[in-house]
């Protein structure tokens, strides 16, 4: 496992395999950045005109090797781009730099970062990016997954001693670990990732953390009368299950509840995915992954806030005991939903679990999945729609996730769409309404199953969720944990009470 430090020392000084720098586009060509004006000066001022000679223009993504001078203890220095040169870089530029060094020196035992690390979110920001981007999933792999991650990044500091750069390391430790423990989970094939399988997957972190968790089988499902959750699973041989886990804090003066979406694979059902479209399916359980990454997050950071998981996980797969386009569900709750497409099933196991999560009476909820196409083709593959019945909840879970270095879009619920679905001629509801503004009308759906004075928000985030194209910043190929960030520091805002969340009106 990658392990993480912090450092004042020179970056001329510190013993390291490689050591990296950043650079950036200045009006007059390749500029080097704060932090390495030591390294620059072990190059006789000449680092910018020798990078330039190998073609480097300080671009974001660019990295470019150079041996190291004598002066230096690192015998190596990678230079990565931060893109425009400025007053100061975003907390996202320094991630993603940190990501792309990872990356590139996978192989590499000991690591020094000196990037323009000038405070102590500089320094959590260029350790968590560091981390994320030495992720490599190679379970499957005879030979691994290639080269070994690096072994330790060492971030250097200019804040002498500081206990809040320390502690920035540390943060950043068990949000990375957190996030790379789902990205692991959404990797993971289905064939060895099951309802049954991730439910106990769960167990083991709970009692590792201390955190409480139930687990209802199929049989506990059918006597609570979870019929949405039921529906999706009915056709699987691997049967679903409704996770809970709950971290308490004993200071805590609010209580979130984060509701996932968990299907484990989804082959459309009866309403089968046509080839080309089913093959990353295993990724339909990001939300899921994402909740209980947050929690169990909560929890290593003792957050002084009370946060409650929900695993709503099924298998999807058509046979002769499926649900069928036409029948009807009686969901958790009473309510009855007429199904006409059984790929438009994450809204019923969510639907399920939102109702159970309403019922211990929460300050809010939000529900993270990979829930529609409709999401995709409207912000993207790297921007996740952020719905609610709270104006002030929908912009401060927008902000929150900008802030937390995740894209998000605030989305409407428009009443008009509402009508396509309530129109049923047999049930209370469809689940499926007018086709255009389909992500929209999923969104509907879910705030019908919201209980009436609950603030509610939802995530969709099938766009970001799983990434099949070339690694970038911090983003490896596969599983990428999407919302994590942002529930987790949706999470910590509350325990401060910051303005706009459920921790302010405590």
């Amino acid at each position: 496992m990658t392990a993480l430090s912090v450092s004042t020392s020179s970056a001329a000084s510190l013993r390291a395999d490689a050591l990296v720098v950043g650079v950036a586009k200045g009006p007059k060509g390749i500029t080097v950045a704060p932090g390495a004006e030591a390294v620059a000066e072990a190059f006789g001022g000449k680092l910018a005109e020798v990078l330039t000679t190998l073609g480097a223009s300080g671009g974001e993504g660019e990295a470019v090797k150079v041996p190291s001078p004598a002066g230096l203890k690192a015998p190596l220095v990678l230079a990565v781009g931060l893109g425009e040169a400025g007053d100061g870089y975003s907390e996202e530029t320094l991630r993603r730099a940190a990501g792309v060094a990872a990356r590139t020196l996978a192989g590499t035992r000991k690591v020094a970062l000196a990037l323009p690390a000038e405070s102590a979110d500089d320094t959590g920001a260029v350790a968590l990016g560091a981390l994320l981007g030495a992720y490599a999933y190679g379970t499957y792999k005879s030979n691994g997954a290639g080269k070994e991650p690096v072994g330790e990044f060492v971030v250097l500091t200019t804040r002498k001693g500081s206990k809040d750069a320390k502690a920035a390391i540390e943060h950043a430790t068990a949000v990375g670990e957190e996030m790379n423990r789902a990205r692991d989970l959404i990797n993971t094939p289905p064939n060895d990732l099951n309802p049954k399988i991730f439910a106990t997957i769960v167990q083991a972190a709970g009692k590792e953390h201390g955190l409480k968790v139930e687990v209802l089988d199929e049989k506990a499902l059918a006597k609570g009368g979870f019929g949405g959750i039921l529906g999706v699973g009915v056709g699987s041989e691997n049967p679903p299950r409704l996770v809970k886990v709950a971290y308490t804090h004993p200071k805590a003066k609010a209580t979130l509840a984060f509701v996932g979406k968990g299907i484990t694979y989804d082959s459309g059902g009866i309403s089968l995915k046509p080839a080309g479209h089913n093959e990353t399916m295993k990724c339909d359980m990001s939300g899921a992954a994402a909740v209980f990454a947050a929690v169990v997050a909560a929890k290593r950071l003792g957050l002084a806030v009370n946060v409650t998981g929900w695993l709503a996980l099924a298998e999807n797969m058509p046979s002769g005991s499926a649900t069928r386009p036409g029948d009807v569900l009686r969901m958790y709750g009473g309510k009855t939903v007429e199904v006409l497409n059984t790929d438009a099933e994450g809204r019923l196991v969510l639907a399920d679990a939102i109702v159970r999560a309403g019922e211990e009476n929460p300050d809010v909820i939000v529900d993270v999945a990979t829930l529609t196409g409709a999401m995709v083709l409207a912000l993207g593959n790297r921007t996740f729609g952020v719905m609610s019945n709270s104006d002030e909840l929908r912009e401060t879970l927008h902000a929150t996730a900008q802030e937390a270095g995740e894209a998000s879009w605030p989305m409407p619920l428009p009443a008009d769409l509402r009508k396509g679905m309530t129109e049923s001629s047999i049930a209370d509801l469809a689940n499926m309404g007018e086709r255009m503004g389909g992500g929209l009308v999923a969104g509907l759906f879910l705030k019908e199953f919201v209980a009436e004075g609950t603030d509610w928000a939802h995530l969709d985030i099938a766009g970001p969720a799983f990434h099949e194209g070339a690694p970038y910043g911090y983003t490896p190929k596969g599983g990428t944990a999407s919302g994590v960030r942002t529930l987790v520091r949706f999470a910590e805002q509350t325990a401060a009470g910051a303005p706009g969340t459920p921790g302010a009106k405590a």
